[in-house]
């Protein structure tokens, strides 16, 4: 019985790892999604910042908080570290995550677009 259990608890471990590789987004094919976002954001390091704020190494920083680009009050006050979910969250529609937001992009409808944009600003570190 104990078996039976450990192996169904294994299974069940590598279906979950399986279906997370599989949603994983595709970052070449997010460099042609990144597109729309250029015109307001560069990714380089130590690229400028432009409408918006330059968004190398954006994985991992606090909301708000890049030196030299001035934002939202919103945003510097919303307590958001920017991770692949809060961005899934946030491109889905900006100002029902954050309200109040000062970025006037619409969203990105796909959760594939979503996904492989999220997996080429990943990439970029």
């Amino acid at each position: 019985m104990k078996y039976g259990k450990v192996a169904a608890l294994a299974a069940a471990v590598v279906m979950a790892l399986s279906a997370g590789s599989a949603m994983a987004g595709d970052a070449a094919k997010g460099e042609k999604v990144f597109k729309k976002c250029a015109a307001c954001h560069t990714i380089d390091a130590g690229g400028k910042n432009k409408v918006g704020p330059n968004l190398h190494g954006v994985i991992g920083r606090a909301a708000g908080t890049l030196d030299g680009f001035k934002y939202s009050k919103a945003m510097q006050d919303s307590g958001v570290t920017w991770s692949a979910e809060t961005l899934d969250k946030y491109l889905t529609k900006p100002k029902d995550f954050i309200p109040k937001n000062k970025m006037a992009f619409a969203g990105l409808k796909k959760d594939k677009d979503r996904e492989d944009v999220i997996a080429y600003i990943e990439s970029q570190k």
